[in-house]
Order: structure tokens, then sequence, then C-alpha cells
């Protein structure tokens, strides 16, 4: 008989909050290393994950104590890069600014939360600002249902400086009180249980994904199901790049050697022999098919391939294309993938020119830009989100199928005529609404009939030649196939395009 050993395992924490209210400096001074100075525009733009060990003082007197930070994104692209990141945690930080208080994001990240149902912990960052207010963000905190310890409620609060590290160890601590609430526990000997929460294409190494176990320990010679992706557990390493013999609760661990790229935010399947594994990936490659959007009738595809550097950017990018709604377009998702724009993606372009080519973070290679020359396919380029979003939403505006109508832009009553030459008729007319201007496309009507389209060559007004009538009585020579009568109506229209 199998007895299930467990033993208290270190909390899994999600770093969450607005853009720019300081997550990655809290992190970056945690772990004494610097992720934003490589991030375009200093916005983190990808999920990781970071281990730290500090000494706490419990029961048993001073112990190392483990912590696992999952560092998520704050733009609103990356929504659901934090929803994975709530559902991988057991505790979330909410990193919020004592100079702006509760913003967009801020709350988003709450609503994640919430619906996560994971305790958080209040962190209100820079505080070493001259426009610094912590109790305005508790007033917006409470505002929307917050209510920190000694501000009526019993959430747990921190005032920190990332910057400069003031109350970085009480954050710590604080993590650590409430992960003993919690009592979160593993059995060390179950066979591993995670989630994926990023994958990548490293060109040399091949398909490579962080997961986070939270349960059992990942040992060499297992094999690891995400989805339908599969690898071995021959080469892992901790988030600082070491080779290690095993993974064991609440340990970030990388795996090289994906035979597909894993999505992100699912779960791992981990067994002892590939058979098993291969099965299992054939029963859920069964039983997840899905259909596809189809598009509406009359619309225009314009088919789009995503490039990036990493899965959880490809995931962010498609979901805030797929935001977009123009009006006579479907979009549609031919491709996405990890790495540079290649021959493949041109080729696959050249198929239909309306295909759109957009890598984020990636290049293209030489013979891809070769191939651009003499295909003329649609390709940019971007690192910063929102330049990708503004973009694509000015391109589509330019493809979207336009409809005309005709707009009648004045009408004249004929009522005398006079000398015709050819094609070309004299008449008198009175302006009835409107005005009529030399050159305009007129429609003759008559009896509620629309008889003929003529133009307007020539426009006279008390024997001077006008440019344009908009009263009384004028002359009118127009161009038309057919003999205008007295009585006949003129109506002149212009084509709008909506």
């Amino acid at each position: 008989m199998n007895t299930k050993i467990t033993t208290t395992r270190p909390p899994i924490v999600a770093v969450m909050g607005h853009i720019d209210h300081g997550k990655s400096t809290l992190l970056d001074y945690i772990r004494k290393s610097n992720v934003t100075a490589t991030e375009a525009g200093g916005i983190t733009q990808h999920l990781s994950a970071y281990e730290i060990s500090i000494p706490h003082q419990g029961a048993n007197g001073i112990q190392q104590r483990r912590i696992t930070f999952l560092d998520t994104p704050g733009h609103a692209a990356f929504t659901g890069m934090r929803e994975r990141g709530a559902v991988a945690a057991d505790i979330a930080i909410l990193v919020v600014s004592a100079e702006d208080g509760v913003k967009a994001q801020t709350i988003e990240a709450l609503n994640t939360i919430r619906a996560a149902k994971i305790p958080f912990i209040v962190a209100i960052n820079k505080i070493d600002r001259p426009g610094a207010n912590i109790d305005k963000a508790k007033q917006m905190l409470a505002e929307q249902e917050v209510l920190v310890e000694g501000y009526g409620g019993d959430i747990s609060w921190v005032p920190i400086s990332a910057k400069e590290g003031t109350g970085i160890t009480d954050l710590l601590d604080t993590i650590l009180l409430v992960a003993d609430v919690e009592d979160l526990q593993a059995d060390p000997s179950a066979h591993a249980e995670g989630i994926i929460i990023e994958s990548r294409l490293d060109p040399k190494r091949g398909i490579t994904a962080t997961l986070v176990v939270k349960n059992g320990t990942l040992k060499k010679g297992q094999f690891v199901v995400a989805g339908t992706a599969i690898t071995t557990t021959r080469i892992m390493e901790n988030f600082l790049g070491q080779t290690i013999p095993d993974a064991d609760p609440g340990t970030p661990v990388q795996l090289v050697g994906f035979d597909t790229m894993p999505e992100v935010g699912v779960p791992v399947t981990v067994f002892d022999k590939k058979r098993d594994a291969e099965k299992y990936i054939e029963e859920r490659a069964t039983s997840d098919y899905s259909k596809e959007a189809r598009p509406e009738d009359g619309e225009k595809v314009v088919p789009i391939i995503i490039k990036a550097d990493v899965y959880g950017t490809v995931e962010a990018v498609e979901k805030e294309i797929m935001k977009m709604n123009i009006e006579g377009l479907h979009i549609k998702i031919v491709t996405k993938g990890i790495g540079a724009i290649g021959e493949t993606d041109i080729k696959q372009a050249q198929g239909d020119k309306n295909t759109i080519i957009l890598g984020f973070n990636v290049d293209m290679d030489n013979r891809a830009r070769d191939m651009q020359e003499k295909v003329g396919a649609t390709i940019q380029t971007f690192d910063i989100i929102y330049k990708l979003t503004e973009w694509l939403e000015t391109e589509l505006e330019v493809r979207r199928p336009r409809v005309e109508t005709r707009e009648v832009i004045g009408t004249a009553k004929v009522l005398k005529t006079f000398s015709k030459t050819k094609d070309r008729q004299v008449l008198g007319c009175r302006i009835d609404s409107g005005s009529i201007t030399d050159g305009a496309k007129v429609s003759v009507v008559r009896r509620d009939f629309a008889l003929t389209i003529g133009t307007v060559v020539e426009l006279q007004q008390a024997k001077q030649k006008v440019k344009e009538v908009t009263e009384g009585e004028c002359g009118i020579l127009v161009e038309c196939k057919n003999d205008i009568a007295p009585g006949d109506i003129l109506e002149a229209f212009v084509f709008t395009s909506k």
C-alpha cells in the first residue's frame, strides 16, 4: 500500500498590476538583475519565473524558505498571459503606484485575481517619489472593494520602494506568512504536475518551454506532455540555466526538445514510458477538434501570418488582432509561429496577395528579404505592441470594402428646350433645390422614371457663363444620348464612398 507523503511546498507568486507601476523593478531588486533594460520601450513582454531563497523566522527558528515568482506583464495586450499567471500562482501581489493609484490594468489584474480565487497582497510602490500619496492609493483601492488592513479590511499591504529596496523584506515575510495560512502542500513522491508558462524556439537548441511544478517531482528519464507536444526530461534546467537532476514542487524548470510548440497555460502530464505519452496525445488530438469561424457573406478575407520570439507573445498579438472589428472584413490567422520571418512565410503570402505578415521582436532572414522584393508581400515588424495594433488598424481601414451611394446635390425643372446639335441640347431650367454645377453628372427624370444620364457642359444665368447656379432660372447645355423634353427633371448627383 502506497502512503501519500505531503510536505509544505514553496509558494508560487504572481506579480501583477498596471503598466509602469514597478512590477519588474520589484523583481529586479529581489533577484539583483535587470530584465527591463533589454525590453523595448521599457515594457515587460514575456512571462518568466524566478526562484529565490531567503531566511525566515518561523516556529522552528530561522529557516531558508523558497519563493517562486511569476513576472506577469502589465500591458493591456497581455491579459491572457496574466490570466495564466494567476492560474499557476498560489498568491498574487497587486502592485499599485503611490503616485498614480488604481489604473485600468490594476482593475484588470484585480479581476483576474478574483476570478482565480487566490489570496493577494497589495504592494503600494514608489513611496520614495515626491508625489506619493499612500492614503489616496488606499482610498482608490477601497473604491474597488479592496479594503486593506488598517483601512477597514483584512487584506495585507506593504509600503515599498522597489527602486530603493524599502519594505522588500517585509513584503517577502508577508508572502511567507500568507503561504503558511494557505498551508500549501505537495507530495514529492507523486508524478509531477505543473503548468507551461512560456515556450519559444531557440535557434540552437530547438523548442524549449518553461513550466512550474505544482505537485510531485519531475525526474530525468520521464516524458512530459503539454497539450499535444511532447519532450523528454533529458535536458532540464533551473531558471539560472543550470542543469538539474530533478525538480520538486514549486520549482520553475526549463525543458528542451519539444517536438512541437506547447501552448502556454496548458497543464503538463508526466509519463514514465514514451508509448503511454504518445497514446495520451493521440486521444487528446481526437477530442480537441474545433471549427474555425467562417466569413459572413460579402466579407473580404484578410489572411494574417504572425511570427514572434516566444509563444506567449504570439498569443498576445493574436488576441489583439482578433479584437479588431472592421466592417466588411474577416480577419483570418492562417499561421502563427516562433522565429524570424522566413522563406516559407513569404511563399504562403504569395498565394494570396491580401496576406499580411506581422513580426514581433523578430526580423526577416536574408532569403525572405530577397523574396519579398519579388513577391511584394506586405510585411511589417514591430517591437512595441501598440504600434503594431495602430498600424494594422490603419491598414485594415484602407482595405475595407467601400459602398458607393449616389447623392443628389441639386434639382432643376426643364421649362423649355432649344437647339440640339448631335448629343448636346440647350435647356431653359429653374432650380428647385440645391445647386447645379458646371461639369456635373445629371440624371434626366421623366414621370419618376430615370430616362438617361447626362453631363452639364455649360451653365448660363443672366446671359453670363457661370460655374454654379443655386436659385432662379438658367440656361443649361447638357450632353446626353436621349432627347430632353419640357417637364423633365434634372437631378445633379455625386457618388460618395462609405
